[in-house]
């Protein structure tokens, strides 16, 4: 490499690396690399970088850029055909044949398998396509990433284009890793403990007892009768069931602003945080959650009966007070989550719904707040609460 294009490379490498410690974007550090290799004289077609995820929705995604096209993010899902689509790529070949590193000049002879992203390439005039492969240290399944290009000049990439390559092509693989962990972070602390609650605990809210006494509308769902699937059915089906009935429950929270703090066995604890300082906001959401959630058991066990398998039903409570959001638990192993009084008045209020043949009930307050719809159905004594409770059914 002549000494000028090893300067240029230096160069690049100090600018990928001052990206990646301001720039938690793969896309953008692509997009703006590639700025900086075309104006390096590199005939750029494409370029992507390509990735594993841990993902409950999918098991990779790879961010490619186009010269004709907008940048794009192509995701492969953990079915059937994202296996297949990746069963068919370049990085799949790398990996059966255990090598780093490939190079196909375009188009491929006649006769000589190929993959379609190759097909699409040399339809678009590309004529030599290189791959890299890094791989990550093993502490978690995010294995290593796939960095390519393809350059569409007459005799493909320069000796000292492949060079420049070699030496940057680790620095990018570095930020690669650093970004994919932070995300790794979020993405995965979310899924477990939902976006609002891992927004605080990635801000530093780590020390048991700390948190905030919040005002919040509550929303207890519970699993009817479902303890006794158990003994009839196997455990593979009994986890299908308890998953659909929790996706029924969890998404017309997600989608009304609340957020799942836990599952108890076959129970469902959310809050609707008073954000505006109007209760009767969360209120409101708290009760179209409710009455979503119900619709979709509805629907669900319906599908269920045509497949020859038992209704499940759930029984909902809606309270709202001040409770306590923070960190429960031992030194070394913390629930975030809520707590008080008003979550176990609504856990006990749930506990009446056979008692009153209704599936939605609704205290005193949370009915204060959104009246309309609710009809009273009796005043009990909860156990563990003091004074006797007014209780109210939706019944729409």
């Amino acid at each position: 490499m002549a000494e000028n294009d090893r300067i240029e490379t230096d160069s690049l490498i100090d600018w990928i690396i001052a990206e990646g410690l301001s720039d938690n974007g793969i896309d953008d550090i692509l997009e703006r690399l590639v700025e900086r290799l075309l104006a390096l004289g590199f005939s750029l077609i494409r370029a992507s970088i390509a990735m594993p995820s841990i993902d409950p929705l999918q098991r990779g995604f790879a961010v490619a850029w186009f010269r004709d096209t907008a940048l794009s993010t192509e995701v492969q899902g953990h079915g059937e055909a994202g296996r297949e689509m990746f069963e068919r790529s370049p990085i799949f070949y790398l990996l059966s044949n255990r090598l780093l590193h490939g190079r196909w000049r375009l188009p491929e002879p006649t006769g000589v398998a190929s993959f379609p992203l190759f097909d699409e390439l040399a339809a678009l005039g590309a004529t030599d396509y290189v791959m890299k492969l890094v791989p990550f240290p093993g502490e978690t399944a995010l294995e290593g990433v796939g960095i390519s290009f393809a350059v569409d000049a007459a005799g493909g990439f320069t000796a000292e284009q492949l060079a420049a390559v070699d030496r940057f092509t680790p620095a990018l693989a570095l930020v690669c890793c650093r970004i994919a962990a932070m995300r790794v972070a979020i993405d995965t602390l979310a899924v477990y403990t939902g976006a609002r609650t891992s927004g605080r605990i990635l801000s530093g809210e780590t020390r048991r007892g700390g948190g905030d006494a919040i005002y919040a509308a509550i929303l207890f769902a519970d699993l009817k009768n479902f303890t006794s699937l158990n003994e009839a059915w196997a455990p593979a089906k009994i986890v299908s069931w308890l998953n659909e009935s929790f996706e029924a429950i969890v998404s017309p929270v997600e989608n009304h602003g609340g957020e799942v703090l836990k599952f108890m066995g076959d129970s469902v604890l959310a809050i609707f945080p008073v954000e505006t300082g109007d209760p009767a906001d969360a209120c409101r959401r708290a009760l179209q959650a409710a009455k979503t959630a119900m619709r979709t058991t509805e629907e669900t066990n319906r599908n269920r009966a045509e497949r020859g398998e038992p209704a499940i039903h759930i029984d909902i409570a809606l309270h709202v007070g001040e409770v306590f959001y923070g960190n429960v638990g031992a030194s070394r192993r913390l629930d975030f989550t809520a707590i008080g009084s008003a979550v176990n008045e609504a856990t006990r209020i749930e506990t009446l719904a056979d008692t009153v043949q209704h599936n939605v009930l609704a205290s005193a307050a949370f009915v204060a707040q959104t009246p309309h719809g609710f009809q009273p159905v009796g005043t009990f004594s909860l156990k563990g609460v003091t004074k006797p409770a007014d209780v109210f059914a939706w019944v729409g």
